[in-house]
């Protein structure tokens, strides 16, 4: 395995490792009380950033030929199909306020506090995130991609489950009335009939998903150099 290769699947496991680990509650306690609950974001968003800029060069210059599986046609043009979705859960994700989110817990009592995307799962911006990661994974099928985009799906999995306990024990039964009626998984609320579709609260999100779907897709091949289609 080559050095590029290494280097990116080192620094796709600290991307994943510094996420959970510095949101982990005695972590981020020990932090904030020394420089502050600002000084931690500003530490959060610094480590992050130098992680992927070592996972992007990696990736790049590392070689995408040590194929796991060779993707065949329909396989390859997966993105295609699930990456409307995944980027209405993105947008959705970071234009709702979301009460699972760290900081904004007291927006669990709002009478409409499970809206838009959260109907379909309370995490959308990490299950987009997901989506993003596993079809390019598929997609791909080469060992790069897969230590590169698996960075961001175990942080993505793992670490909406990890606020899920986090909530559950500082929130309470203000946190248990929202899980109720929403899921962690996408759609398993609505299909259980815990939660309804509300489409007017979808139109937003889903024009505005498809608009950023058909832009990159568009410039898919001066970006990142493949054409997906």
């Amino acid at each position: 395995m080559d050095a590029a290769l290494w280097v990116t699947g080192l620094a796709g496991a600290a991307f994943f490792i510094s996420h959970l680990g510095l949101a982990h509650p005695p972590v981020h306690d020990r932090i904030t009380g020394r420089i502050g609950e600002k000084g931690f974001q500003g530490l959060y968003l610094l480590v992050t950033l130098l992680i992927l800029g070592a996972m992007i060069t990696g990736y790049v210059s590392a070689s995408h030929a040590v194929y796991l599986w060779i993707p065949g046609p329909g396989v390859r043009h997966l993105p295609l199909l699930m990456m409307p979705l995944a980027f209405m859960l993105i947008v959705g994700g970071v234009t709702t306020s979301n009460p699972s989110a760290l900081g904004i817990g007291g927006n669990l009592d709002r009478a409409d506090a499970v809206r838009s995307v959260l109907r379909i799962t309370r995490h959308p911006l990490m299950w987009g995130l997901t989506l993003w990661a596993a079809v390019h994974i598929i997609a791909n099928g080469d060992l790069a991609s897969l230590l590169f985009f698996g960075g961001f799906l175990l942080t993505a999995l793992l670490g909406s489950l990890h606020l899920d306990r986090r909530m559950a024990a500082t929130q309470g039964e203000r946190w248990q009335r929202f899980a109720a009626v929403t899921s962690y998984v996408p759609f398993a609320a609505i299909l259980s009939g815990r939660q309804t579709w509300g489409w007017a609260e979808l139109g937003r999100p889903a024009a505005w998903g498809l608009g950023v779907f058909a832009v990159l897709l568009a410039l898919h091949p001066y970006l990142f150099g493949v054409r997906p289609y």
